[in-house]
């Protein structure tokens, strides 16, 4: 297995990844805030988790991964109340929603998956923690970390606190003893959830969560900590800087990976341009393997542009590789060592695909040890898991037989050289949407 190197964000540079503890890596990821339906710029964070845990689980003995789930938000609370609903309710429905959705793409669960309304007796023990250490001070009835206490803030993002300050939306209040001091716990109305505290009736801050989860689950020190670009500041850097002063003798995380936000046909994805995707909208359109490859084909720290026509090109590369898989028996194969570099390479999805291209040629050429190698490395990839005929005709219906009589029409048809006959009856298939492929060994149809 070729050493795994990884792009830390705090070192701003790749490097050799060494794990604490050979025997058990341990991994987080921030999870969904869970009040909609995911878009595709959430899987994105999911899909790099999903190839990275893979490639760690091929490697390590043990893998720890963990992926939180946020149930307690203000955005969640305000999603209720416009839908007339209680929070256990929404929170409950997208939650499944979500998983759902994760399970379409192939994307394998969490071994722990916390939800943060589990986890307040622990949060609250962290911010007590702060507080005794002189990191945070109560006011008002909300407990706010002091950024000032802390000299190294600003190191994962790479700026100093004013910059990030003065480049931030930060709220203006009088109970701030600093403009760029942020909430570990705020005061809730009658309409709001809350927990009863030393500091009264309130809830948790956004970042203090992820802080207190991993602490839980994997320990005052972990191996990589992962999620989108957008979260490096300033939610990352407020759990790094809440966990290293509540436990200064730990690491937090060793590894930061961050992956790159994407455009939508080169745009901006939100709701006012119209152009926000769901994970849903877009396998309405596609199978979720070419959405899959898709996001996989470009390296998880450059911008991805998805489009349709790189949806519609996806799945012609499938098709490519599923064909190559059809041609004839797949031998049981290990992952091709091209496909393992890449990967170890900062996670290289764009080369090891390559290098399926590659197999793929030399499967079509009559290599079936070149097609049992290209369903082992695509399945480090999470794709080539659907079997090839039903890839290309759809789960088995009663439909199948009537499409294989046109077939059998059309060929008796050319036989008998009608080949008006014959024309029509391709016709009459492809408005059906059903495409045919003449080969030496006979007609093969898939849809279209």
């Amino acid at each position: 297995m070729p050493h795994l190197s990884l792009h830390d964000s705090q070192r701003r540079a790749t490097v050799p990844f060494t794990p604490l503890d050979p025997e058990h890596v341990k991994v987080y990821y921030c999870g969904p805030t869970v009040y909609d339906l995911a878009h595709i710029g959430n899987l994105r964070a999911m899909l790099t988790a999903d190839v990275l845990v893979r490639l760690l689980r091929f490697t390590y003995p043990r893998v720890t991964f963990v992926r939180n789930i946020t149930d307690v938000d203000d955005k969640i609370t305000a999603r209720a109340h416009a839908n007339g609903e209680d929070i256990a309710t929404l929170t409950a429905r997208t939650t499944e929603e979500f998983h759902a959705d994760l399970a379409a793409m192939n994307v394998l669960p969490p071994d722990i998956e916390p939800r943060a309304t589990h986890n307040i007796a622990e949060m609250q023990a962290l911010i007590s923690r702060l507080i005794e250490n002189g990191h945070a001070y109560a006011a008002d009835g909300h407990v706010l970390f002091s950024v000032a206490s802390f000299p190294s803030y600003g190191a994962l993002s790479g700026r100093d606190p004013e910059e990030l300050v003065a480049g931030a939306r930060v709220e203006v209040a009088t109970y701030k003893k600093d403009p760029g001091d942020f909430v570990l716990w705020k005061p809730s109305g009658q309409d709001q959830p809350g927990w009863e505290s030393p500091w009264g009736r309130g809830r948790p801050g956004w970042h203090i969560e992820c802080s207190a989860m991993s602490h839980r689950y994997l320990g005052e020190s972990f191996d990589i900590h992962g999620g989108g670009s957008d979260l490096l500041f300033p939610h990352h850097e407020n759990e790094r800087a809440q966990s290293l002063c509540c436990f200064p003798q730990g690491k937090f995380a060793n590894y930061w990976v961050h992956n790159a936000m994407l455009l939508v046909e080169g745009e901006k994805m939100s709701k006012s341009l119209g152009n926000f995707l769901t994970i849903r909208d877009v396998l309405a359109q596609a199978p979720a393997e070419a959405l899959r490859l898709l996001l996989l084909g470009a390296h998880y720290r450059s911008t991805l542009n998805y489009t349709v026509a790189g949806l519609q090109d996806a799945r012609k590369t499938l098709d490519r590789f599923y064909r190559a898989l059809a041609a004839g028996p797949v031998p049981q194969a290990s992952v091709p060592q091209t496909v393992l570099a890449a990967l170890a390479d900062d996670l290289n999805t764009p080369l090891a695909i390559a290098e399926l291209h590659v197999l793929a040629g030399q499967a079509l050429a009559g290599d079936r040890a070149a097609a049992g190698a290209l369903k082992a490395g695509a399945g480090m990839l999470g794709l080539l898991q659907e079997d090839p005929e039903v890839w290309f005709k759809g789960e088995a219906s009663e439909e199948d037989a009537a499409i294989d009589t046109l077939i059998a029409e059309r060929l008796a048809a050319k036989k008998a050289r009608d080949f008006a006959k014959a024309d029509a009856l391709r016709d009459q298939l492809q408005a059906q949407g059903i495409v045919l492929e003449d080969t030496k060994e006979g007609t093969n149809w898939r849809r279209a």
